[in-house]
């Protein structure tokens, strides 16, 4: 079960030796409902995963041919997240295991992006390293092993999906912006702009998106002020480019670093073209195998989450009712 902020989520998966199966995986989005405002209201998230959880819950066991007496485990995201949203998958799960004496396991929703991997790459196994980029995450981990993870750098303010949310409403682009600017940013020129990289500079593996957010804001307010006439084919490919290009960087560093020679991109943004496009090129020129989850499972989905729980379970990592949700990643 994932409920981490603004899709509510339940899914079946079959896992065991040699069987990485979905056998349902049912989405409540709530796009429609956050677009009136331009991004997520928290509240709100939190009142729609109530409404869906019950309903998609059992819809994900009725499309799958089971019932709760063939469940192994629940499976689900206890952090990071918003604390609200969290705590109705939480406290629905916790429900649910006890009440049906089902183990119950705690699964941290980064590493459940990196799990979507396994789902589409059967044959994949640590180690490996992971570039995770998502709406609330930028992090590069060293994954030594299913249920071991070295944080290698990370995002120290904004992370590049709201970066690119951000952007994206300010020119204009329906919500969610990073969609729309993707596709915007092929009509356009990715040196029209001069904007500062997100990639920090040095050995660091770590990254800020927030320059080149305000520099951006700064660049349309300027054209506004001044009565000129913003082309916003530009402005996305320029913008997407220079993200793309720092992720790429640091991946690359980190390969180095590192040694190893398979990559895994996994999160929401990993269904950004030009991300995808820009790491399999490098890749190719490294020698490095690229596995990443079928676009479908990149976004905030239930069977990630029963893919890391898992793991999970076979290292006899399991939770009672005294599970709390958190909005930091505390595990």
């Amino acid at each position: 079960m994932e409920s981490s902020c603004d899709e509510t989520s339940a899914a079946v998966v079959e896992m065991g030796e040699g069987v990485r199966a979905i056998r349902s995986n049912i989405v409540a989005s709530q796009i429609e409902v956050h677009r009136l405002y331009g991004g997520v209201v928290p509240e709100i998230a939190s009142r729609a995963h109530i409404e869906a959880i019950s309903k998609i819950t059992y819809e994900a066991l009725e499309t799958a041919g089971i019932t709760l007496a063939d469940v192994g485990a629940v499976a689900v995201t206890a952090c990071p997240g918003l604390i609200g949203a969290l705590l109705v998958g939480v406290n629905f799960a916790k429900s649910l295991a006890y009440a049906n004496k089902i183990p119950l396991v705690p699964v941290n929703h980064i590493h459940g992006h990196i799990a979507a991997a396994y789902l589409s790459n059967p044959t994949l196994e640590p180690p490996f390293l992971a570039v995770v980029v998502s709406g609330g995450h930028t992090q590069l981990y060293r994954v030594n092993g299913y249920t071991d993870f070295d944080v290698l750098g990370s995002t120290r303010d904004d992370a590049a999906g709201e970066a690119f949310d951000k952007i994206g409403r300010v020119i204009g682009m329906p919500y969610p912006g990073g969609a729309a600017l993707d596709k915007l940013a092929y009509e356009g020129d990715p040196n029209a702009i001069k904007l500062p990289s997100p990639a920090l500079a040095g050995d660091t593996l770590d990254f800020s998106f927030s320059g080149i957010k305000t520099a951006t804001l700064n660049y349309l307010n300027g054209m506004q002020q001044r009565g000129e006439e913003i082309n916003r084919a530009d402005v996305a490919a320029s913008y997407t480019h220079q993200i793309v290009d720092a992720i790429t960087k640091k991946t690359e560093l980190a390969l180095k670093q590192t040694g190893l020679k398979t990559l895994v991109l996994a999160g929401g943004v990993a269904a950004n073209s030009h991300l995808r496009a820009s790491l399999e090129k490098l890749c190719k020129k490294k020698g490095v195998t690229l596995a990443m989850p079928e676009r479908g499972l990149c976004g905030d989905n239930g069977a990630m989450i029963a893919a890391a729980g898992y793991f999970n379970f076979l290292r006899g990592s399991l939770a009672n009712t005294s599970l709390n949700a958190s909005a930091c990643e505390i595990f």
